[in-house]
């Protein structure tokens, strides 16, 4: 048969070479000169490329709908896509976490590796696709940009989403699916950087602070917590547990972030630990005293916080005071604004509705021949590596399927 794929990424390239594999006549439509543009930036240009977890922990890193993901994680899984890679001649190692990237640290080793695969049988053509056409409910072609078609009796939509617009995701996909009947739920920047009210967090800009636990609490009920890592900056706040907290919201309203400094201290300890600082510090002000407990930029913003004088000596500090440095400790709290846009977002969260697409095949329930694989789908997972296993499981099952 013939068969178009419209997009040149992880899941477009999979799918391509996997369908090309299976005897089909397979032509790739890219609109940029190089396809796979938004692989090279993965992993910081490492290209975090899976996770070798197993069933479980991947069904669990995924945030929304899991469920349908099941066959092609079965039939895909993170062995297969490491055994898939080496044996392309890419040699991989597992780092903490069980994340996954090419030994030579390089993304464009795993981009020349699945370009390869996808030229060994298929064409990718420079161009750039303006709809699928149908008749009678069933794919015929795709007509491109200025007019001229190519039929087909398959086509795979492996556009993307919306997320680093640079590399082409620009939501073409969706446009073709919502022509095509498809329900496109509302899509936002995922596993993405997030604005704060409070100013400070400028002057905190570049501060990491480390082993800290972090909750997320919209309109009073907790949507996330988590334990890790964050950063400060300019604009507000990102770091690991920051981009895996922004999954959990959908609309950047009412959300108030709880961190805690010092997760593994109880109440108590910690004003035990204030005691023992103050007692050393006992003939200083307050805006000495908490260099033991706090990162230099951190003690004013702490002193402010608590509404006591940093002049404060040591020796004057009430119970009541240090109870409010503990509570703020525990419960240092920032306040949501909205996401960072799209061109700084890792994925996208929405997209083509799964209960319009057959889960163990991957084509569309609305349209004969139609495919959907990777980012175009309403399904997106935490960083380290699980939603490129999204693209590169729905691919290879879509590329099976046809």
């Amino acid at each position: 048969m013939k068969v178009v794929v419209i997009g040149g990424g992880a899941s477009g390239l999979i799918a391509a070479g996997t369908a090309a594999e299976n005897g089909h006549d397979v032509t790739i439509i890219e609109k940029n000169m190089r396809p796979a543009r938004k692989l090279l930036i993965t992993g910081k240009g490492r290209c975090n490329l899976t996770n070798m977890c197993d069933t479980d922990e991947l069904m669990s890193s995924v945030v929304h709908n899991s469920r349908f993901l099941y066959a092609a994680f079965s039939r895909f899984t993170p062995q297969d896509t490491f055994d898939f890679f080496e044996n392309l001649g890419v040699k991989l190692k597992v780092e903490r976490g069980n994340r996954v990237f090419p030994e030579s640290d390089k993304a464009m080793d795993i981009v020349d590796a699945l370009v390869g695969y996808a030229k060994r049988n298929a064409r990718i053509i420079s161009a750039t696709a303006d709809e699928v056409i149908t008749e009678n409910g069933e794919v015929i072609g795709v007509r491109l940009k200025g007019g001229k078609v190519i039929d087909c009796d398959r086509a795979i939509i492996a556009t993307g989403g919306l997320s680093y617009p640079k590399t082409g995701s620009d939501g073409d996909g969706y446009r073709f699916a919502k022509k095509l009947g498809h329900t496109v739920n509302k899509t936002k920047p995922s596993l993405v950087p997030l604005e704060i009210k409070e100013k400070f967090c400028s002057y905190l800009m570049g501060l990491s602070l480390v082993n800290i636990g972090i909750s997320f609490e919209q309109k009073g009920k907790v949507i996330y917590n988590d334990f890790g890592e964050m950063l400060f900056t300019h604009f507000g706040i990102s770091g690991p547990v920051v981009l895996s907290g922004s999954c959990h919201i959908d609309e950047p309203k009412d959300v108030v972030v709880h961190i805690d400094l010092k997760p593994a201290l109880t109440h108590e300890q910690l004003d035990n630990r204030f005691l023992r600082d103050f007692s050393k510090y006992s003939s200083k002000e307050l805006s000495n005293a908490l260099c033991d407990l706090y990162p230099k930029s951190l003690m004013p913003i702490i002193i402010s916080v608590s509404g006591i004088s940093p002049k404060t000596k040591v020796s004057q500090i009430s119970k009541e005071m240090r109870s409010r440095l503990v509570d703020i400790t525990k419960d240092f709290r920032l306040t949501v604004t909205g996401f960072r846009p799209y061109d700084e977002a890792i994925i996208t969260s929405g997209g083509v509705s799964t209960k319009e697409i057959n889960p163990s095949t991957m084509e569309s329930k609305l349209c004969k021949g139609l495919y959907f694989c990777g980012e175009v789908i309403d399904v997106d997972a935490y960083t380290g590596g699980f939603n490129l296993q999204i693209a590169f499981s729905t691919g290879r099952l879509a590329g099976n399927s046809v």
